[in-house]
């Protein structure tokens, strides 16, 4: 069945799948969020063990997602695999390392004479939230401004700065992406919340779970904004299908915008979908803002990795040599092994209800207090 359809239509699907498993790690970044608004909203031992607690139950699956994105590229697009994770080691490097200390913090920060102490714990829980999600954004970035690195007749890849991608954090476009990405894990963190916790008696707590997601999405306007002027005015790489070659042009992803009207689409239901969350719990006090955030979140993805990719357009441009850029047709692996691949991704509908059952099974009842009070505190995250 597969094996018949051509090799651009596959290297099309699978760039599809790899963008579906990336935005819904952007929505599972409410962990990395509620993590970085434990000191903000926790206003004693049991609010802490509250937000604490209810992250934890899914923090798994935020880290878990990264890997299986990285393992979607790695088999579908192995060429930019090797020039990213082999060129841009340093902030790949740094972002594994804010997953790591995240892991340690959920494991230790409450067992007893534990080395450091809750606080340094939970300031770890921070850095993973911010400094990694920071990171991240800026990676996703480069999909746009590019990268600094040259592949040769064999496909060996020189990097051409020290930093070895560091220096996508210096570039406005990414840190406005990054520092979005930041503040709107933060709005989701606190819907999660919400959602999450019974705060039968703990009115003063809800209050200011409501505010933090109006301040949080106000805090991130002002980088989606950076980020949509920029992407409607600036220049990007076009690539020629009949010759190959790489160009520069004036309103790149803006023509890809018009290109593919479902695309715009996808981009302005899913802004909408986050507005009308956070006003609802805002001023409407609903509870359940988590899920038209997290489908918006999602959206808004797919509308970025569909704009990177698709139009003829580099998905990760070269700033040393434009013709070194990468596509989603120069970058896939071979026609064989893409068939494979889709025939192993006929499971993951099984998987995802399996992770929409044990999802479920954990929230079906709101996390309470009494939980995670007096000695049951001790055992938990």
């Amino acid at each position: 069945m597969f094996g018949n359809l051509p090799i651009t239509t596959l290297q099309e699907l699978w760039w599809i799948l790899a963008s579906v498993v990336g935005s819904l790690f952007l929505f599972l970044t409410f962990v990395q969020g509620g993590q970085t608004l434990l000191w903000q909203l926790g206003k004693n031992e049991t609010e802490k063990s509250l937000i604490i607690n209810s992250i934890g139950r899914k923090w798994e699956l935020t880290f878990t997602t990264l890997v299986l994105f990285g393992g979607a590229l790695f088999a579908a697009f192995p060429k930019f695999y090797a020039t990213s994770f082999g060129g841009a080691y340093w902030v790949w490097i740094a972002i594994l390392f804010t997953f790591v200390i995240q892991a340690v913090s959920f494991e230790y920060r409450k067992k007893p004479d534990n080395l450091f102490g809750s606080k340094v714990y939970e300031a770890f829980l921070f850095v993973n939230g911010a400094v990694g999600i920071l990171l991240i954004g800026a990676a996703v970035g480069t999909f746009f401004t590019g990268a600094n690195f040259i592949l040769n007749e064999y496909n060996l890849v020189k990097w051409t700065t020290p930093l070895r991608g560091l220096e996508a954090a210096g570039n406005f476009f990414n840190l406005s992406l990054g520092l979005f990405l930041v503040f709107n894990s933060r709005v989701l963190g606190a819907l999660y919340l919400l959602n999450n916790i019974d705060f039968a008696g703990m009115d003063d707590f809800k209050g200011r779970m409501r505010d933090a997601v109006l301040s949080n999405f106000l805090a991130a306007l002002p980088f989606l904004l950076v980020v949509l002027v920029s992407l409607l005015t600036m220049k990007g790489l076009d690539v020629d299908p009949a010759s190959g070659h790489v160009q520069m042009v004036s309103f790149k992803y803006l023509k890809n915008l018009v290109a593919l009207p479902h695309v715009l689409a996808i981009l302005l239901v899913g802004l909408g979908l986050v507005i009308y969350a956070v006003y609802s719990a805002r001023f409407q006090e609903n509870d359940r803002g988590i899920w038209p955030a997290g489908l918006g979140t999602v959206l808004v993805g797919l509308a970025v990795f569909f704009t990177a990719g698709f139009n003829h357009t580099p998905f990760y441009p070269s700033l040393a040599d434009p013709q070194s850029s990468l596509t989603i047709y120069n970058a896939s692996s071979s026609h064989y092994t893409l068939t494979a691949m889709t025939y192993v991704a006929l499971l993951i509908p099984v998987v995802l209800a399996y992770i929409a059952y044990v999802w479920h099974q954990m929230d079906k009842k709101k996390l309470e207090a009494s939980e995670v009070e007096g000695a049951e505190a001790s055992e938990s995250y």
